[in-house]
Parts: structure tokens; sequence; C-alpha cells
């Protein structure tokens, strides 16, 4: 825990599950990105983002993410991220299909100037639902922990729950969780698949400031969660891939063995 406060806005706290919090590797391919409900973005709301995160809890219960870095390929959405205070880099991304035994899903992340790459590939298997507790506490988040200027803020997010599968990861070559200032060993504890779902992004809120410190004592590192609060300010869709590394195992879907 004491590993993951530092990253944490003022008034919010590592969130923790089984005395651990988590850093998270989540690969996404959004499309479909709307200004409001109808205005659709073409070009600039289709692209790959790969992100680095945090779970966080502030002092309301509120239980969000905060991003430590996130990876794009397009640089408008790049641009607009980091006006709304989001650590938006802008990298070469990309997502990929392979085909074979079993389908996969691969992601590879290139910053410019040699300054950090990642690639993975998450491999679904579609007969094993995750529905255990670690993969609803994961990605049951409906917003972000993050600071717009000298303010600590939570922007609720609105989509209904993942439909989630439990996934084997290969190939994972990762710079980007220690270019964040994190330091992960061994395979991820933790390996999801999901298709997508709809999203809407609400008004942000600030944050009174207050800061609970009721979570537990040790450290584990990554999702997200939606709120039906705030007004709409558009809608994506994203499908997505993801890893998490704790710092103590647990075994949570049976295809990982």
């Amino acid at each position: 825990m004491a590993a993951a406060q530092p990253y944490m806005p003022q008034g919010v706290e590592p969130d923790v599950y089984a005395d651990m919090t988590w850093v998270g590797l989540i690969g996404f391919r959004v499309t479909r990105t709307c200004l409001g409900s109808r205005l659709r973005l073409p070009y600039v709301g289709a692209f790959t983002e790969v992100n680095v995160r945090l779970y966080s809890r502030d002092a309301a219960g509120q239980r969000g993410v905060v991003f430590l870095s996130l990876d794009a390929d397009r640089l408008a959405f790049v641009l607009a991220g980091r006006a709304a205070g989001l650590r938006y880099v802008w990298s070469r991304c990309r997502s990929t299909t392979t085909n074979g035994t079993s389908r996969g899903y691969a992601y590879e992340v290139e910053r410019f100037h040699g300054k950090g790459t990642s690639s993975f590939t998450a491999y679904p298997d579609v007969d094993h639902r995750a529905v255990d507790g670690l993969s609803l506490w994961l990605t049951a988040r409906f917003g972000i922990h993050t600071r717009m200027g000298q303010r600590a803020v939570y922007l609720p997010i609105a989509h209904p729950p993942w439909r989630l599968y439990c996934a084997a990861a290969a190939a994972v070559e990762d710079g980007l969780v220690r270019a964040a200032g994190l330091t992960v060993h061994g395979p991820p504890d933790s390996v999801l698949y999901s298709a997508g779902v709809r999203t809407q992004f609400g008004q942000p809120r600030q944050l009174d400031g207050r800061s609970q410190n009721t979570l537990g004592r040790r450290l584990i590192l990554p999702s997200l969660k939606p709120l039906a609060s705030g007004g709409r300010k558009g809608g994506r869709s994203w499908s997505k891939a993801g890893i998490d590394h704790p710092c103590a195992r647990e075994e949570t879907c049976p295809s990982r063995q």
C-alpha cells in the first residue's frame, strides 16, 4: 500500500482486496466515440489504448482507478485527455487478433524516442466466465480519481457490467509499469478479457480532501466501475484485455493452471 499511496490524489487512498492493492496493464480498442449523444467522431474517436492503473477509494467510499499512464495512437485524443488531467502519452499503439488453436488479442506499444515499450497477448477461455470476487473487484469501478490543476476530482463513468472471461497471458514483455515507477515480478495473477461495453462520462466532482486511513496495510497493485450520475459527456465503446499483478499470489480462474 505504501508503494501506491504517492500516486493518489489528495483525499484518495489505494483500495484493497484481501489486504492487497493491485497494478493493472490494460489494453483497449476504442470505437464509436461520440460527443454528446449524437455527434460521432469516426477517425479521432477510434484508436488503441494501453494504460497502467492503480485501484483507488476516496473518503466518501467511491471506488475508482488512478491512471499512471495512458498510451494512445490518436494525438487529438491524447491532447484532450491531457487537458482533462489524465496522463496520456502519444505512442505507436497496435491491437491485433491472432488465429490458431485459440483466438488471441494482442497489444503493442512503442513510445516515441525509445521511452518505453509493451506487448502482451490474452487468450480468452470462453467456457469460463470470470465471476469470482477478485475479477469483479478489479473491473466493477465506475469512476476515475485524478487531479485537475490543484484540485482532486472524481470523474464518474456509467456502463453496464463487463462480461468477463478468464484468459491466459502470453508473450508479456512490458516496460510501462516499470516506467511508471513500480516493480512487479513473475507472471500476472489475474488475466481477463471482455468483448466490450458502451460507456458514458459524467461531470467531474471535486473531492473534499478528507482521507479515510482505514484500508489494509499490505501492498497490491491494479480497474473500473460505473457510477450513473452526472451529466452526459458522450460515450465510447470498448473491448479490453487486462493483466494484473499483486504482491501476493491468489488463484481465481480455473484456466490459469
